[in-house]
C-alpha cells in the first residue's frame, strides 16, 4: 500500500514538473514574440495586424459558411435551368424542341423564363404573349415550376430589352410604360399553377455590364411595391449586383428570396485579354448565403450557375476547342458539384440551350450526357434524403 502511495505521489510530482516546464517554455516563447514585435518597424507592425485581422475575418466567414451548410444539409436540392427561346434561335435551334428535350431527356422540372419587354410589347399597347404561353403550357403539362423574370433588365445581352418605340417617349414616361407592361404580364400569369416566383430585374445595380439606364434604388423599390400590390402571394427574387461582400441585400426593397450568380471561368476582355478563373472556394458563397440569412432572415438561391463557355467572341463564332477552354463536359460535373458544395438548395443552371447546340449541331454528346448523368445523380440523392425523412414516401 505504501509503495502504491509513493508511486501515486511520484506521478503527481512528475505531472506538476511537466506542467511547470510547459508554462516556463510558453512564457519564454511569448516573451521572445513580444521582443520581436517591439523591435519591428511601424510598417511591419501594420502588416502583422492586417494579417491577424485577415485570419480572424476568414475564420469567421468560414464558420458562418459551415453553420449555413450544416443547417440546410438535409433539405432536398431543387435543380433547374434558365431557358430563353431567343437564344435557342440564335444558335439555330427550335426552341420548343430544346425545352421538350430538357423536360423529357434531362428530367428537369424547374425553369427560369424571361418576359422581354421588346418582344412582349413590340408596339405600344400591342401585346404578344404567345411565346410565354407555350412555354408555360409545356412546363405545366410536365408538372414543372416556373420562376419568371420581369422588368426591363433580364438575362442575356444586352440585359435591358427595351422596345424601340420607348425611345420616343419623353423624360421618365418609359417607367410608367414599363410598369404597365409588367402589370399585363402579372395579371396574365399570376394564377398559373406552375408559377413559383418572380425575378425582379436582373442584377439591377451592376452598372458596368449591359446597355441599361437608371440604376436608382427608387425605381427598383417602386417596381417591387407595384408587383406586390398586384400579386402579394408570389415570392419575389432580387439578385445581388455581384458576388462581392459589399453587395449586401440589406437595403430596400427587402426581397423574399435573394439571388446569387456564380461564374468561375470567363474571358477577360479588358485587362489581361485571357481566360480568368475566379479563385473563390465554394464555402465563400456559403458564407454569403449564411450571412444574408443571419442579417436579413432571407434565403439565397443560385439563380445563374455557369454551365456554358464564356469565350472571346460569340459562341457561334468560335471553335469547339475554344469553347472547351472555359467549359466542357468534364467541367460540367465539377461545376455543379461546386454549386452543391455552397450549401444553397436551389440552383438554376445557365446555358442549357448550348448543351443541346453541341449535341445536335456538332454531334458532340459530351456536355449533354454529362448534364444527364449529373442531374439524375442529384435527383437520386434527393430521393435518399426524402426517404430518410419519410420512409413511407413513395414518390421516389
Amino acid at each position: 500500500m505504501a509503495k502504491k502511495q509513493k508511486n501515486k505521489s511520484g506521478y503527481k510530482h512528475h505531472l506538476v514538473k511537466t506542467r511547470d516546464k510547459v508554462v516556463h517554455h510558453s512564457k519564454k516563447h511569448l516573451g521572445s514574440v513580444r521582443r520581436l514585435y517591439k523591435k519591428s518597424s511601424v510598417v511591419q507592425k501594420i502588416g502583422i495586424w492586417l494579417l491577424a485581422t485577415l485570419i480572424f475575418l476568414t475564420s469567421c466567414m468560414y464558420g458562418i459558411s459551415q453553420w449555413y451548410i450544416y443547417k440546410h444539409q438535409n433539405e432536398p436540392l431543387v435543380l433547374g435551368t434558365s431557358f430563353i427561346p431567343q437564344y435557342a434561335r440564335h444558335l439555330g435551334l427550335n426552341p420548343e424542341e430544346v425545352l421538350q428535350a430538357a423536360i423529357n431527356d434531362l428530367g428537369l422540372r424547374r425553369f427560369r423564363l424571361v418576359s422581354y419587354w421588346n418582344l412582349g410589347e413590340p408596339e405600344k399597347n400591342q401585346y404578344d404573349f404567345s411565346e410565354l404561353d407555350w412555354q408555360f403550357d409545356m412546363i405545366e403539362k410536365a408538372g414543372g415550376q416556373v420562376t419568371l423574370a420581369i422588368g426591363a433588365r433580364q438575362p442575356r445581352w444586352p440585359e435591358c430589352h427595351i422596345p424601340t418605340w420607348v425611345h420616343q417617349e419623353e423624360g421618365n414616361a418609359w417607367k410608367d410604360e414599363l410598369k404597365e407592361y409588367m402589370g399585363e404580364i402579372i395579371k396574365r400569369y399570376k394564377d398559373r399553377p406552375s408559377l413559383v416566383s418572380y425575378q425582379l430585374e436582373n442584377e439591377y445595380f451592376l452598372e458596368v455590364f449591359g446597355e441599361c439606364e437608371d440604376h436608382t434604388r427608387e425605381r427598383l423599390v417602386d417596381e417591387f411595391n407595384f408587383v406586390k400590390a398586384l400579386d402579394p402571394d408570389t415570392p419575389i427574387v432580387v439578385s445581388r449586383s455581384n458576388n462581392a461582400v459589399p453587395s449586401w441585400p440589406i437595403g430596400e426593397p427587402r426581397a423574399d428570396i435573394v439571388g446569387a450568380s456564380i461564374y468561375k471561368r470567363v474571358w477577360d476582355r479588358t485587362v489581361t485579354k485571357r481566360y480568368f478563373e475566379y479563385p473563390f472556394p465554394a464555402w465563400f458563397y456559403g458564407f454569403l448565403a449564411g450571412a444574408t440569412e443571419i442579417t436579413t432572415g432571407k434565403n439565397t438561391i443560385i439563380h445563374e450557375m455557369q454551365t456554358e463557355p464564356w469565350p472571346p467572341k460569340d459562341i457561334t463564332e468560335v471553335s469547339l476547342d475554344e469553347q472547351d477552354k472555359s467549359f466542357n463536359g468534364t467541367i460540367f460535373r465539377e461545376r455543379v458539384n461546386y454549386g452543391v458544395a455552397t450549401g444553397m438548395k436551389a440552383i438554376d443552371l445557365w446555358g442549357m440551350e448550348w448543351w443541346y447546340y453541341r449535341k445536335v449541331k456538332f454531334n458532340d454528346f459530351s456536355v449533354w450526357e454529362a448534364a444527364q448523368e449529373t442531374i439524375h445523380e442529384l435527383q437520386a440523392d434527393n430521393c435518399r434524403i426524402q426517404n430518410i425523412k419519410d420512409p413511407n414516401n413513395l414518390s421516389c
